[in-house]
């Protein structure tokens, strides 16, 4: 009996992942067609059969994890509280099992086992869309989970202009279109063995890369 409802739990978070994923390529289709953006998502196919990673993206928009959920079959994502009451996001990210950040302590015991179960897990370092030029200051979850999990961190670097959707830019600014957008992977790091201090060299690597791609500045982007 409990075999089988792990193995049902299994088929429903499958079919959730496959469900989520082929929503959101539509979405990101349409937004192509109607000229809103010019995406470069392309890097993102690689990462499908990597085995279990924990993806690390940088966060400068609000569309940032719907773009990454489009191009992975068996991916979940930390995603905050309230959105699990969502009318439109919740059922499906129950179904898929996506792992909420109401208590950090039960966060990283999801991430860890979404993780052994052979999946990987969207988890944005700065915990929220950045609020200032490059990266907000990191939080130490993504070193945690990786070091118990003993899974790698691939990162993932966005590049979007102008900045729109970003945190502190109305959503109804009128951007210049198409809206550019591109994802690149970046460096691949091992499981760390201690958190803080991969916290901080986490946080450096980004700030360096995003510095030498030319980033634009947070809040004057808004302008």
């Amino acid at each position: 009996m409990t075999e089988s409802r792990a193995m049902d739990a299994e088929t429903a978070e499958r079919a959730g992942r496959h469900g989520i994923m082929a929503g959101f390529q539509l979405y990101t289709r349409w937004l192509e067609h109607c000229g809103a953006y010019q995406l470069d998502l392309r890097a993102l196919n690689a990462l499908r059969d990597c085995g279990p990673l924990i993806l690390a993206p940088n966060h400068p928009s609000l569309i940032d994890a719907i773009l990454i959920l489009s191009h992975h079959q068996n991916l979940s994502c930390v995603m905050k509280a309230d959105l699990m009451g969502n009318i439109l996001l919740g059922p499906g990210a129950r179904l898929a099992r996506f792992i909420h950040n109401g208590s950090p302590r039960r966060m990283v015991r999801e991430a860890v086992a979404d993780l052994r179960r052979g999946g990987s897990v969207l988890l944005f370092p700065e915990g929220s869309r950045t609020a200032h030029a490059l990266v907000d200051p990191f939080k130490k979850s993504v070193a945690v989970i990786a070091r118990r999990a003993r899974a790698p961190v691939q990162t993932l670097l966005i590049e979007t202009d102008p900045k729109f959707l970003g945190k502190g830019c109305a959503w109804w600014t009128r951007p210049a279109l198409p809206i550019t957008y591109r994802v690149r992977p970046g460096r691949r790091f091992h499981p760390p063995q201690y958190p803080e201090a991969f916290r901080l060299e986490l946080e450096r690597y980004f700030c360096n890369e995003l510095t030498h791609m030319g980033a634009p500045g947070g809040k004057s982007s808004c302008h």
